[in-house]
């Protein structure tokens, strides 16, 4: 249970996460996800053999921290957007919202459910898992580096020039984020995870 609980939580979260960008992107006019057979909750739709399986799965036996992962990119076409240069960021937004939104919900259980009772240690450890692990991929996606999706926002705030700019970095971006995360863990993902989990456990 140890080790399986935190990858089918990670499992779960990440399904979440790439379907809120099918959803969000549907409500504003593109049809690409739906087309794609991606706005489901079958998780083999979605799932990455190595971000959502082998990588997580390598987390949790060797006892690193935390356990992230990823899913398949949900497909969405810009073009078929409204909402213009915020309709990508509003389509990438979705994912980090949803797994905050996991976590919230988590929290208010953490907070009413698991502090009284035979259970409470076990439920608690649970509970505690679904929150990290949902805060682990807000606040890792929410990195301004493309491809995360927090690089959707960041393109809906600069200039047309700068954002195009920094777009022809997206291809090296994934290997950046993970040299940063590896080096500087602590401050990009520790630090902002343990003050939101201590915010919404009340736990401080």
């Amino acid at each position: 249970m140890t080790v399986v609980f935190p990858i089918l939580v990670l499992i779960m979260s990440v399904v979440l996460h790439e379907l809120s960008h099918g959803v969000s992107a549907a409500r504003l006019g593109d049809p690409t996800a739906r087309l794609a057979g991606r706005l489901t909750l079958n998780p083999l739709k979605h799932l990455d053999p190595l971000g959502s399986v082998l990588l997580p799965a390598a987390l949790v036996v060797s006892g690193a921290p935390f356990v992230f992962g990823w899913a398949k990119p949900v497909p969405y076409d810009p073009r078929f957007l409204r909402g213009g240069k915020w309709g990508p960021a509003i389509v990438g937004a979705a994912g980090p919202c949803a797994n905050i939104a996991i976590a919230l919900i988590a929290g208010l259980a953490f907070r009413w459910g698991a502090t009284s009772g035979a259970l409470a240690a076990t439920v608690g450890n649970l509970l505690a898992t679904v929150i990290v692990i949902n805060l682990v991929l807000a606040v890792f996606n929410m990195i301004p580096i493309p491809p995360l999706d927090g690089s959707k926002l960041l393109y809906a705030v600069l200039p047309r020039e700068t954002a195009l700019a920094v777009a022809q970095f997206e291809r090296y971006g994934f290997v950046l984020v993970i040299g940063l995360v590896y080096f500087f863990g602590s401050e990009l993902l520790g630090r902002p995870v343990l003050f939101l989990f201590r915010w919404i456990t009340g736990n401080g």
